[in-house]
């Protein structure tokens, strides 16, 4: 339950600013940054004005962050101008309020956005090939960013302020730890015998002939951007690829690795002590002469880290030391012995122990290599500024795709009808261009089922097309003898289901009117379950039934508390609440109360930011004018 309260408090505010952003690319087209439209506003927040395409495209978003597609569609498109609304409810409050997001802020915002990430690094140049796609200019991209950044500074003063008390915590665990005693009467569904007649076979088809409906289909043509193409088509000269040989040659380097160890003679307070430690530091060196560097290390120097080593300082670094041990460190040869360096330290000895050459590759060995990766740099190249042409080639010719064709000298290129579905069968899975969610989504877009191109889709960083339909085939009812079937069997299950309220019903009727549950499930073939000090997190009841028993009110005055559960499969149960038992804090709990505390306050935040909202909606002046 608590990593419940934490998700509801931060999950909200943690997709807020991203779903606004997808919108942007996502949902928002042409449409929504041209002017001269004659469409009538259908929703009105205040002064704000939405249209149409901006109700649908909420809904599609909407749509899509839902965990599961098996919805009520026309609850979602509820709940989704629902969002919208407030949404624009927040934003109108936060801007009346004066509320303001620094450039610097907007800036790092959108340069940390996965979005405009190459190689874990901002791309500029992907940033603006992006935008220009969309037809957005960096200055309103930034707009809209701060905006969303500024719904959510507001969001985050109120969900992030709240508190809880000490109360809040013992009231939370005393709910939270409650134990219950009940009895427990499980319904399973009840069989029918008798088949449905074909007259009510028929009157179910004709009520519900929206539930027997062929899936909506289109086949598209589209022209695709492919930088792997673009490549492809370069071919490179020697010169070229020598000129790019040499600018980039560090990438076919490898620098000489010295590992090296040094004896220290450490510098102290007294100041002659500078001839003192040259002077053991020469000594040293005549003893090396006998002597493994090693082990005379270990013995006298004074670094004591390294001492323990041989010496050993580990492979040398240019940049660390001063320059004149750097300067004697490259000097050595392999197992030479410096003459005495002077540092900040002291006096080294120092010796190259390991030395490997630095090399770098030669052009022929790393041709093929090079031809690749600059064919790649050329295409890319191409490919953004080609881009960026396509978003304009296409929305100025939106009735084909031959101008389109043209610019980027490539084939039209069809596929077969699809729905809005993805196919799981394994031929289908196979063209993963119609099983392409960003492609589902642009067919079957109002826009292009109108008739135009579609805008610019990213199938990925590397690939674009523009599509249009061939052929649109709508939704039919498929015929009854189709279907026969399928409905015999839902009525079956609509008969089960009644038969099975009525014998709760039966059930329950006997208990209050004073049968005890034994007899009453005795008289009906069924058992009584037992449960005694029952909590929230015990198995032994399923989900529906826990939260049903947990919800209901203490037995008063030694009368229990009668209830009826109704599962999604249609399974009755029948509870007898005998006893509750407050629930107290454990020491396990009492290790999580800080985790408590923040999650409660979290709620707590978010219940209050939900008031907030509430109230200014109630005040707002909002008009819907949506067609039936």
């Amino acid at each position: 339950m608590l990593l419940k309260i934490r998700e509801k408090s931060q999950g909200l505010v943690a997709r807020f600013i991203l779903v606004l952003i997808c919108l942007t690319f996502a949902l928002w087209g042409i449409q929504n940054y041209t002017s001269g439209s004659s469409e009538t506003a259908v929703v009105k927040v205040g002064s704000k004005e939405f249209f149409q395409q901006d109700v649908n495209n909420a809904y599609i978003k909407y749509s899509q962050n839902l965990p599961t597609k098996d919805f009520d569609e026309n609850t979602v498109k509820k709940q989704a101008l629902e969002k919208l609304i407030r949404d624009e409810i927040l934003l109108q409050h936060v801007e009346q309020q004066g509320l303001v997001i620094t450039d610097n802020k907007a800036r790092d915002f959108i340069k940390n956005l996965d979005y405009f990430q190459s190689d874990e690094k901002f791309d500029r140049q992907r940033y603006k090939s992006m935008l220009s796609t969309q037809r957005i200019s960096q200055k309103d991209f930034a707009g809209r960013i701060k905006k969303a950044l500024l719904m959510d500074q507001f969001q985050r003063s109120l969900t992030e302020s709240a508190f809880a008390t000490h109360k809040d915590i013992e009231n939370f665990f005393k709910i939270q730890n409650q134990k219950r005693d009940m009895e427990v009467i499980v319904i399973a569904l009840q069989p029918v015998e008798q088949q449905p007649s074909q007259e009510e076979i028929e009157i179910f088809y004709k009520k519900n002939k929206n539930k027997f409906l062929t899936e909506e289909q289109v086949a598209i043509e589209y022209v695709q951007l492919s930088l792997d193409d673009l490549a492809a088509d370069i071919k490179p000269t020697d010169e070229e690829l020598n000129t790019f040989y040499e600018e980039g040659k560090d990438l076919y380097t490898t620098k000489e690795r010295r590992k090296i160890s040094h004896i220290l003679f450490s510098f102290n307070e007294d100041s002659a002590d500078d001839e003192k430690q040259l002077a053991r530091a020469v000594a040293a060196k005549k003893t090396l002469q006998n002597k493994a560097f090693a082990e005379l290390a270990r013995e006298i120097s004074d670094d004591k880290v390294t001492a323990e080593k041989g010496g050993d300082l580990g492979l040398f670094n240019v940049g660390v030391m001063e320059k004149a041990f750097e300067d004697a460190v490259n000097s050595l040869q392999l197992e030479e012995i410096s003459e005495p360096v002077k540092s900040a330290f002291g006096y080294h000895l120092i010796q190259v122990t390991e030395l490997i050459a630095g090399e770098t590759k030669a052009f022929s060995m790393v041709k093929d290599e090079l031809t690749v990766a600059y064919k790649r740099q050329e295409a890319e190249t191409s490919f953004y500024e080609l881009g960026e042409t396509l978003s304009q080639v296409s929305y100025e010719n939106p009735d084909d795709l031959i101008a389109a064709a043209a610019l980027l000298d490539v084939q039209i290129m069809k596929t077969e009808l699809f729905g809005k579905n993805k196919s799981t069968s394994e031929e289908k899975e196979k063209t993963t261009l119609i099983n392409n969610t960003k492609v589902i989504e642009a067919a079957f877009s109002e826009d292009v089922l109108k008739g135009n191109n579609s805008e610019p889709i990213e199938l990925a960083s590397d690939k674009l097309i523009v599509l249009r339909i061939i052929e649109h085939k709508l939704a039919d009812t498929k015929p009854l003898n189709e279907v026969s079937k399928g409905i015999i069997s839902v009525l079956l299950g609509i008969k089960s289901k009644a038969a099975t309220i009525e014998k709760m019903k039966l059930v329950k009727d006997a208990v209050a009117s004073g049968q005890s549950m034994q007899e009453v499930a005795k008289a009906n073939g069924f058992k009584v379950q037992s449960f005694s000090a029952l909590t929230r997190t015990d198995g032994g009841l399923t989900r529906q039934v826990n939260q049903a028993v947990f919800k209901a009110a203490k037995p008063i005055d030694e009368k229990p508390t009668l209830l009826s559960v109704s599962e999604t499969s249609g399974v009755q149960t029948v509870v007898n609440l005998l006893a509750v038992a407050e629930g107290v804090m454990s020491e396990d709990d009492k290790a999580k109360q800080q985790l408590a505390e923040d999650n409660i306050a979290k709620a707590f935040g978010q219940a209050e930011f939900n008031a907030t909202i509430n109230s200014l909606q109630a005040s707002a002046i909002i008009s819907i004018n949506l067609p039936e």
